[in-house]
């Protein structure tokens, strides 16, 4: 998958070029532009076309909400110092797909941007049609947990998934079990039904030969 293409949109000069600072940092995420009004972040998007826009609220010509109202076939993030719940609310309505409260720090933002990602890789893997289930973990429904196959104990499947949760990336079935003191193939049996419950992904690595390496990540 391609980077996702950001355009930072602030009235202030100096926030702009740190938001896209930040967004610079970020792997998988490169920026596509810069404006500081309303209208020019409407001609920019219609220029650029990025995937995601970080839009102010406070801009000097109108309202971010305004112009949130006005794009179309981008999503956006709000990052505003406006806290008051009606706007909050408005940005909700107007479909943006976060809300970042000012000041906040290059791994505030790295996390809402991963997240994204997430959300984007997953609409990727689900393919033409989307399952129930699919539809729920796009939009955080909380899942039921699949039952645990015989031989498998509750205890032993929540010490793998603290490992791959603190892990921060992900893992090999081998990387599990050392993490855990496990055999490999139990560690295996357990990210598998991580996977199964909707809580971890399969991510196959391809290297140059033989067959791609199964690596597990933590969803949640």
């Amino acid at each position: 998958m391609s980077d996702v293409r950001v355009l930072v949109v602030d009235d202030d000069f100096m926030v702009a070029r740190i938001h896209a600072g930040y967004v610079a940092r970020v792997p998988g995420f490169r920026v596509a532009g810069v404006a500081h009004g309303g209208a020019e972040a409407l001609a920019a998007v219609a220029e650029l076309r990025p995937d995601l826009v970080l839009l102010d609220i406070y801009l000097p010509d109108m309202s971010g909400l305004a112009v949130l109202k006005e794009l179309t076939g981008v999503d956006v993030l709000v990052v505003s110092a406006a806290r008051d719940v009606p706007t909050v609310r408005e940005a909700m309505r107007g479909g943006a797909v976060n809300y970042l409260i000012k000041p906040f720090t290059a791994a505030a933002l790295a996390e809402r941007l991963r997240q994204y990602a997430d959300t984007r890789r997953r609409f990727t893997a689900i393919g033409p049609e989307a399952r129930q289930d699919d539809v729920d973990r796009l939009f955080g429904t909380p899942q039921a947990a699949a039952p645990l196959p015989k031989g498998l104990s509750a205890a032993t499947c929540a010490l793998v998934a603290e490992a791959l949760r603190e892990a921060g990336r992900d893992l090999s079935a081998a990387e599990a079990a050392e993490r855990t003191g496990l055999s490999r193939v139990s560690a295996r049996r357990y990210l598998e039904y991580l996977c199964a419950a909707g809580q971890a992904e399969l991510r196959p690595r391809y290297g140059t030969a033989g067959r791609p390496e199964h690596r597990y990540r933590w969803l949640g």
